[in-house]
């Protein structure tokens, strides 16, 4: 029975490790996990376990080997890919990314929750509960949590759709990667840095999670420039639409008013965690990789 060695993101080095386990003589194959999106290099004899385990390490410390690309040449069939045929996206493969992300699905349903209640009548309730205030009216009932409150609060149909979709995307990512604790205080920073830039530049007449969202993509765009072996990254067109969704803005020809300050804030703020993290993990593997090799044994 095979079993599985290593969950590898990228086809490109799940096929270049799979090629050079070949080439020493060890039987793999690349199994495609669709319900987390993963490449599973799985090994067919048991009794090579120990050496293919010692490759892996290596692999995951320096992926870029020449050595790696010379033995797929060598091989000039690239590993077949064994795919389920079960759909994508279906109840269990919900479930296992509330799993993996519990913080980020729990933010999801708070959101929801808030936006449901909103429409249905309660807003008035949710806004005096949780829309931010001056710090000097802070200062004096304590109230806190209000730094945070803005965050959960939507407008719109259109504001909460496109805020969650990109938390969903980019904070679950974050969550699996780096742990649950690493979101949250990704998320308490952005959020309070955002709210407080959009609070002192424009008051406290606003809501919504993209000041974070934007934090969150900051980090994303920063840590897959400086780490892409952790795996945490995203196409450049696509953050190119953000950040330019970002300047539009600022030029005030959209349909909505934007809270700028709130989103240039949150960017900011998570480019320096991710830059933070990068000079504070050294030469080290990612969490990502350390949890992926072998994992499965």
């Amino acid at each position: 029975m095979a079993k599985p060695l290593i969950a590898i993101r990228q086809l490109r080095y799940a096929d270049l490790l799979a090629s050079y386990l070949t080439s020493q003589h060890i039987d793999v194959t690349v199994v495609h996990d669709a319900a987390q999106d993963q490449y599973v290099v799985q090994l067919h004899n048991e009794q090579d376990m120990d050496k293919a385990l010692a490759i892996c390490h290596a692999f995951v410390k320096a992926p870029n080997d020449p050595k790696y690309q010379q033995a797929a040449w060598q091989h000039s069939e690239r590993t077949d890919v064994i795919t389920p045929s079960k759909p994508t996206f279906d109840t269990k493969r919900w479930l296992i990314w509330l799993r993996r992300a519990p913080f980020c699905g729990s933010m999801l349903f708070i959101c929801t929750a808030v936006f449901v209640l909103s429409f249905l009548g309660l807003f008035p309730f949710i806004k005096d509960q949780l829309m931010i205030q001056p710090l000097g009216q802070l200062a004096q009932n304590n109230q806190w949590w209000r730094l945070l409150g803005p965050a959960f609060i939507h407008f719109s149909m259109l504001h909460f759709v496109f805020n969650l979709l990109w938390w969903c995307m980019l904070g679950g990512r974050i969550e699996h990667k780096l742990g649950s604790s690493f979101l949250i205080l990704l998320f308490v920073i952005t959020a309070l840095v955002s709210n407080l830039a959009q609070l002192i530049a424009a008051g406290p007449n606003f809501g919504g999670l993209s000041g974070v969202v934007y934090g969150v993509l900051g980090f994303v765009w920063i840590i897959g420039w400086l780490r892409p072996t952790w795996g945490i990254n995203l196409p450049k067109p696509v953050i190119g639409f953000m950040l330019l969704w970002l300047v539009l803005g600022y030029v005030d020809i959209l349909w909505v008013s934007m809270a700028n300050a709130a989103h240039t804030a949150g960017l900011i703020s998570g480019c320096i965690i991710a830059w933070m993290l990068h000079l504070g993990s050294g030469n080290k593997a990612s969490p990502a990789q350390s949890a992926e090799t072998g994992a499965d044994r």
